[in-house]
């Protein structure tokens, strides 16, 4: 049941391994929300462009062929999925080859311009059926800017990367906080869409944060934002 008022949407961005996915799954089960995570909809066509043998470098190959795959997002919290062509990649989009990849696809405007009808349709399915938390890059400053609750995740490089390392299990701790600051300063400097605090959203440092503190934090935002009505 939502608990969060009628049609809120709560725009989640931040940093990588900041907690966001974790962190916006709980808020959606907690208030009875659906849930989008738009990082997994760049990962599915970064996966589409390697098994297809399109030079991710190439912006110009990557966006002749972008309209190609066929993307699906189950929007369920407790059971999210992302599908290309009817093949579910949620184990897939998580490969090295595919984090090695992301940020120059994602960085294409034509695939952030298909995605992002793509994005703005779910949310505005989930609207009708009571509300969404949706997760990304550039969702309070670009999808949704009327998003009644945005918040912007950020936390310390080095605690990003042993939680990301130990999500990966076990993989080196700085070679992976390495990687994160890479895929930072790609996100926060590419031209179309950067990674940025959105006017209105309200920073959470997840530092020193468990998950179930974070998940709160949010939560009583959405609660303060909807005059009290209480999470389930």
């Amino acid at each position: 049941m939502n608990s969060a008022g009628p049609g809120v949407v709560v725009a989640v961005d931040g940093t990588s391994g900041s907690g966001k996915s974790s962190t916006s799954r709980g808020v959606a089960g907690r208030l009875g929300l659906r849930y989008l995570d738009t990082g997994a909809m760049y990962r599915a066509v970064t996966w589409w462009m390697l098994r297809h043998g399109v030079d991710v470098e190439d912006a110009e190959a990557v966006a002749r062929r972008c309209l190609e795959p066929r993307i699906e997002s189950g929007t369920d919290p407790a059971a999210p999925t992302i599908a290309v062509d009817g093949q579910d990649v949620g184990v897939e989009i998580r490969s090295d080859a595919v984090n090695a990849a992301v940020s120059p696809v994602s960085a294409v405007p034509a695939v952030r311009a298909r995605l992002q009808v793509m994005q703005r349709e779910a949310i505005t399915a989930a609207i009708a059926a009571g509300g969404i938390v949706v997760e990304g890059r550039d969702i309070g400053s670009v999808i949704w800017p009327e998003a009644e609750v945005k918040v912007y995740l950020s936390a310390d490089a080095s605690a990003r990367a042993a939680r990301r390392a130990a999500e990966e299990g076990g993989s080196d701790v700085e070679a992976t906080r390495e990687s994160l600051l890479a895929r930072d300063q790609i996100d926060s400097g590419r031209a179309v869409s950067p990674l940025v605090l959105a006017e209105g959203a309200v920073h959470v440092d997840t530092t020193d944060l468990t998950l179930a503190e974070a998940i709160q934090t949010i939560v009583d935002m959405v609660e303060r934002a909807g005059d009290g009505v209480s999470a389930t």
